[in-house]
């Protein structure tokens, strides 16, 4: 089971830090740096970035691969994931939404729904992922 868990874990990691990093270095010159220009950092800060993902990911697996796992649905997976995401990318913009002086209603919306895409696509993969290797172990 922990292998499996595993599996779950870095399949989801690899699947959202690909789709992530396409996102980013395409929205970056497109949405983030017309839209946040004077208060983003020139170089991103890459222990907040890997603590993010370490924890974001382990987020995924626990709220939407796991009770996939027991569901032994997919869709379950593609639900979790959709509705985590979704809750946590609000709950970062409609925070800065609510606190920071001039941030865009549009990075609120676009983070959103990437945010609920791209993390009911990566806990898709996850389950998908583990639960075929586990049947082949």
């Amino acid at each position: 089971m922990i292998k499996t868990y595993g599996i779950a874990y870095l399949t989801t990691a690899v699947v959202f830090l690909c789709i992530d990093a396409v996102w980013l270095t395409v929205m970056s010159s497109r949405l983030y740096k017309p839209l946040l220009g004077p208060i983003l950092l020139d170089d991103f800060n890459v222990k907040a970035a890997v603590l993010f993902y370490v924890i974001y990911i382990a987020g995924a697996v626990y709220f939407a691969v796991q009770p996939a796992f027991q569901s032994g649905s997919w869709m379950t997976a593609l639900v979790n994931g959709a509705l985590f995401g979704f809750c946590a990318y609000a709950t970062y913009d409609l925070t800065n939404q609510a606190t920071l002086k001039n941030w865009p209603v549009a990075v609120t919306i676009a983070d959103i729904c990437w945010g609920t895409v791209l993390t009911a696509i990566a806990a898709t993969a996850g389950f998908l992922v583990s639960s075929a290797l586990s049947r082949t172990a």
